[in-house]
């Protein structure tokens, strides 16, 4: 069991001036852990009138578990998808619809990302409880208190039901298929970018930053590193060590209010590809998949710039109109919402100027060097190549250069435009 009141207890009285608390009540991890689920959602008072959600796939996985929460007394109605792979809106919207319309308690999300993702925001909707029965280390946003969904394609983070319970039988866990496995590595080394914009974000703009909650990201990424090696293994205590860190990340957004503790410039490029394949009709690869790649390209270009000794900043003087033409008619109005003012407006030149140094420090302290990463990357089996995302070389330039226009949000590529850098984007995809 994680100890969530540990983690929480060690963060008050913080320096960074907020208090911190999470809405977990309990996570449970470790073996045979189905045929108790039951007791366990008893043991924390979880509602007994549940939905419970999963695809064909998830609840092949978890067979027998909805046999086991009807046998503990819980009274569970079932809404079965084929496969999602999308986090939509409307999805949402009919999911609270159904718990409503049912007069239903809680619901259990049976499996992981997107299954998750439409759950925990239905349930704010709908004011339920919800937890989670998860079925595979594929992400790290199990424990998260916010959701990416995708409304007419285009995607945007939202507030959402924390899980207030977390139940993960490793002998399922161990059983995923690699390539979900390697997915949540992918998820989780995107956290070397992300705390690296989100640090200098804190430095150039006064964001909010917690070093405690950056630091208990850190430690679970340290964690999952060492296992590199043993992720695609079928090993209980390799997938059980593994989810615990993608939970704790997960934890430590929630912590900060933020995804800063775990997502970067990385994720948005990710969300890029995603929205513009969406718009044709096609589905992406697994998440963890794309941000690992994306990854590998943000750590490139951040060493790029961290090589520049100095750099003369001056205002942003950007084509609009390449960037709305680049997103197009579907998307031109989030972009425009979400760059009125623009994030830039929240530093300036002279900051930037004289914050270079501590920002060049700031990639050289967290970011390890590219045959590092590259080569800790293969050997958890992750893809590290847009061409294992079946991302196009055309998509793949354009996630990179385009992507920060489609969040409010500060980080390092950002900044590029300020900078004045000529910048061979090419050389940092192939």
């Amino acid at each position: 069991m994680l100890d969530i009141k540990k983690i929480v207890d060690s963060l008050q009285g913080c320096p960074c001036g907020r208090p911190h608390k999470v809405d977990i009540k309990g996570v449970e991890i470790g073996h045979g852990l189905k045929a108790r689920t039951a007791d366990i959602l008893s043991g924390y008072g979880f509602p007994k009138r549940l939905l419970a959600v999963a695809d064909k796939n998830t609840l092949a996985a978890a067979d027998g578990v909805l046999e086991v929460l009807r046998a503990g007394g819980f009274e569970t109605e079932l809404e079965m998808y084929r496969d999602l792979r999308v986090a939509d809106m409307g999805e949402c919207d009919r999911i609270a619809g159904i718990c409503r319309e049912k007069k239903l308690d809680g619901i259990i999300s049976i499996g992981t990302g997107s299954l998750n993702d439409t759950c925990r925001l239905a349930a704010l909707k709908a004011d339920t409880e919800f937890c989670i029965f998860a079925t595979a280390p594929s992400m790290d946003g199990f424990a998260s208190g916010t959701a990416p969904i995708t409304t007419g394609n285009f995607k945007v983070t939202h507030p959402a039901r924390q899980p207030s319970v977390i139940i993960a039988d490793t002998s399922i866990l161990a059983k995923a298929p690699a390539v979900l496995k390697s997915a949540g590595f992918g998820d989780m080394i995107g956290k070397l970018t992300g705390l690296v914009d989100w640090r200098v974000s804190s430095l150039i703009t006064g964001e909010y930053y917690c070093e405690n909650i950056a630091a208990l990201t850190e430690e679970a990424l340290r964690r999952v590193i060492s296992l590199a090696p043993r992720v695609t293994e079928e090993s209980e205590e390799a997938a059980g060590a593994i989810m615990e860190a993608l939970i704790i990340t997960g934890i430590a957004m929630k912590l900060g209010d933020s995804v800063r503790p775990a997502s970067g410039d990385e994720h948005i490029i990710s969300h890029y590809w995603e929205i513009k394949k969406l718009e044709n009709g096609l589905i992406s690869d697994f998440h963890g998949r794309k941000v690992g790649v994306a990854t590998l390209i943000c750590s490139r270009i951040y060493h790029y710039l961290a090589s520049i000794e100095t750099v003369d900043p001056k205002p942003e003087k950007l084509d609009w109109d390449d960037i709305y033409s680049t997103y197009g008619p579907n998307f031109v109005g989030d972009v425009k919402r979400l760059n009125d003012p623009t994030v830039t407006t929240e530093t300036t030149p002279e900051i930037v100027r004289e914050c270079w140094p501590q920002i060049r420090r700031i990639v050289l302290d967290t970011l390890p060097s590219d045959d590092e990463l590259l080569s800790i990357m293969k050997s958890a089996g992750a893809a590290t190549t847009i061409s294992d995302i079946a991302v196009s070389p055309k998509l793949g330039l354009e996630g990179v250069i385009y992507h920060p226009y489609m969040r409010h949000r500060m980080t390092l590529m950002r900044l590029i435009p300020m900078l004045g850098i000529k910048m061979d984007w090419q050389k940092f995809i192939e």
